[in-house]
């Protein structure tokens, strides 16, 4: 298995709110872990809360016991949303943060992944799958038929998230298993990446690239040349690679 995970603050924020995360140890039952966060609130609350997010995920599943991944993937994650909840009640400065989580994990071919908000999880191979589905307005307006799939990328209210860690007691996890095959490549991303380039662009990035790091690399900059926007967070998994590497 090979990844490479990168985070820019893009051209217009001042504070980095997204937050990466790889390891290739084990954590409880799990043999590795990949996270995309992109925190939300001000006086730099969102930065907290993404990396918090993240540390109470390890922190949970590295408890772990059994063989039940969903159950302790989608825990983990409900354990973090208490968390946040608790710490901005606790600090002024805080209130209000949240984040999106897309969270991964790969075990013999299989890939389990769970998110709440809209950060992204993608399949590419022959062409670009985005498997997780956006808990977001404009979302919501394309399955009731309000508006056309491709009228929700430049729609005004593209940015309105209808699901975030610290918004409400019990926040509602979607949970996914897909079965990987040779040549996969997986790419998590903040909405400051899928907002920027259109997965077409996206796909050629990816495979154009010499490898992932060069891949992730231009990613990054195709997200500024377009506007960067907002923070771009992105991390590449290729599974069946032959050498272990965590960049």
């Amino acid at each position: 298995m090979r990844t490479f995970s990168i985070t820019d603050v893009g051209m217009v924020r001042q504070v980095n709110q997204d937050y990466v995360y790889v390891t290739d140890r084990p954590l409880g039952i799990l043999q590795n872990l990949f996270v995309v966060a992109d925190g939300m609130g001000g006086h730099q609350a969102g930065d907290y809360a993404s990396k918090y997010t993240v540390e109470v995920l390890n922190r949970e599943l590295a408890l772990s016991e059994g063989e039940d991944i969903e159950r302790c993937l989608v825990g983990a994650i409900k354990t973090a949303n208490r968390e946040i909840i608790k710490e901005a009640s606790r600090d002024e400065h805080l209130k209000g943060m949240g984040t999106t989580v897309v969270a991964a994990t790969i075990s013999n071919q299989m890939m389990y992944f769970a998110n709440v908000g809209d950060s992204r999880l993608y399949l590419i191979n022959q062409g670009i799958q985005q498997l997780t589905k956006d808990h977001s307005l404009v979302e919501e307006m394309v399955r009731l038929g309000g508006i056309k799939p491709e009228e929700a990328k430049h729609h005004p209210d593209k940015n309105i998230i209808t699901r975030a860690i610290g918004a409400k007691a019990d926040v509602e996890v979607d949970f996914y298993e897909h079965r990987l095959k040779r040549g996969d490549i997986i790419l998590m991303c903040t909405d400051g990446l899928s907002n920027m380039v259109e997965d077409e662009e996206l796909f050629h990035i990816v495979q154009g690239g010499r490898d992932i790091v060069e891949s992730g690399q231009a990613l990054i900059e195709a997200a500024k040349e377009n506007g960067g926007t907002d923070n771009i967070g992105v991390v590449l998994i290729e599974p069946f690679a032959d050498e272990v590497s965590v960049l």
